[in-house]
Parts: structure tokens; sequence; C-alpha cells
């Protein structure tokens, strides 16, 4: 006898549209900031994305696009994107052809 379509991880209410604040603030508005990091991950180079004020399925999509261009790996952590390595150059202009206008944060 089948179990019917249970899916232990997804939400019965379906895909989650909650913003982190409910107003949301236009791209160009947004304090976004991309910094190189290494402290605390193993003597890698991680590039950080902050200050989207994305859904969770947008942080994806657009982390989708950025792994893709820099054909590099990523993850979504808290509100932030990180990518693996220096893809500071290439994030800034992804971000900027997205509509949002990201600043270099950091060294």
């Amino acid at each position: 006898m089948p179990k019917g379509n249970w899916q232990e991880f997804v939400d019965p209410k379906g895909p989650t549209s909650t913003r982190i604040n409910s107003i949301a603030t236009p791209k160009p508005n947004q304090p976004v900031r991309v910094q190189r990091l290494k402290a605390g991950k193993g003597g890698k180079i991680v590039t950080l994305i902050t200050g989207l004020e994305l859904t969770a399925l947008e942080m994806r999509s657009l982390l989708k696009k950025l792994k893709t261009n820099a054909g590099t790996g990523g993850t979504v952590k808290a509100s932030s994107l990180e990518l693996q390595g220096d893809q500071i150059a290439l994030s800034l202009e992804v971000l900027r052809k997205e509509g949002y206008r990201p600043k270099q944060s950091g060294g």
C-alpha cells in the first residue's frame, strides 16, 4: 500500500515567502556588502554577501546565478550568501546587473 505524497522536509503550508521584514526595501536602497573572509574558514578564502532582504527562495535563486557565473560552490547562511574563493569582482558585477548597488567591504 503506497504511503501517499509524504515529504518530510517540506512545509505543508507551501514555500515560505516571508521576508526578514514585512516591507520590501527597493533593491537600490538595500545595504548590500561584499567582503572577502578567511578567518574561521580553515585558511580558505570565501566571499561573503550580506544585507540582502530576500525570501529564502529568492536567496537560493540569486546564489545559483552567482555560483553559475563564478563556476564555484556556495551556500546560504542565515541572511547572507557565501561563495568559495575570491569572487568579489564577479559578485559586484552580477549584483549590479540584478539591480542592487553593492559595495565592497573590508580590505
